[in-house]
């Protein structure tokens, strides 16, 4: 029987450091609703730059932070403060290697 072959489009963004996103965007990308991405920001898992909500902007940084930050909150059930503190932990192990 012959193999059979698909034609599937796939497409995707590049994000890296110079990324940019908006409050809007990041909580896009991320899949999340913007009381969460709030949530994120006070408990100091993430950094805006900018004054208000409105007119915050994540680096791409901020996005691999965000995404590490809810599988660690979801499937080891840590807190918000538990979940910084783990990122925090593990970028610094990053710098040491």
């Amino acid at each position: 029987m012959p193999a059979q072959h698909s034609n599937h489009e796939i497409s995707g963004t590049i994000i890296d450091e110079r990324s940019r996103f908006t409050l809007r965007e990041f909580c896009s990308v991320c899949g999340v609703q913007t009381e969460l991405v709030l949530e994120m920001v006070e408990e100091g898992v993430i950094e805006p730059h900018g004054p208000r909500p409105e007119e915050w902007v994540f680096q791409g940084r901020a996005l691999l932070r965000a995404q590490t930050a809810l599988r660690l909150v979801h499937d080891l059930r840590l807190n918000w403060p538990g979940a910084a503190l783990a990122l925090d932990l593990l970028e610094d192990l990053e710098r040491l290697r």
